[in-house]
């Protein structure tokens, strides 16, 4: 695991503006606008902040919603905290090692855990790894 930036300049300065603004300011980007929407390469999705492993390709899901979704992740590596922006009630998906922004959980999923994992791509890197 690579060393992690200890402030917000140093993040600045490892992601691009866009995932600066994802990550680290819990942005989000279009929906259906994002590289790994419809990405259905076999491998593994990991934070773009930090590079740990969060989701398989075995996980991830066609929701049809706009952004890359999946039905589990891997145990451990994320946070969930309720998220009362906007007016409305959701919660909030960040990851476990660097605190990144990634998305929303819904409860509107497959089986066999009903889950939705909603993520950015740009919070996302993939690879065959």
């Amino acid at each position: 695991m690579p060393d992690l930036p200890d402030n917000e300049a140093g993040w600045r300065v490892r992601l691009t503006p866009e995932q600066f603004h994802i990550l680290r300011e819990k942005g989000t980007e279009a929906p259906f606008s994002g590289e790994y929407y419809n990405n259905w390469a076999k491998g593994n999705y990991l934070c773009a902040g930090c590079g740990t492993k969060l989701f398989t390709s075995t996980q991830k899901f066609a929701s049809k919603c706009g952004w890359p979704s999946f039905y589990d992740a891997e145990d451990g590596r994320l946070v969930q905290v309720e998220d009362t922006s906007h007016d409305m009630k959701r919660v909030e998906v960040l990851c476990s090692e660097c605190g990144g922004h990634l998305g929303h959980v819904f409860e509107d999923g497959p089986p066999p855990t009903g889950q939705r994992y909603c993520i950015n791509s740009l919070a996302l890197q993939h690879s065959t790894k």
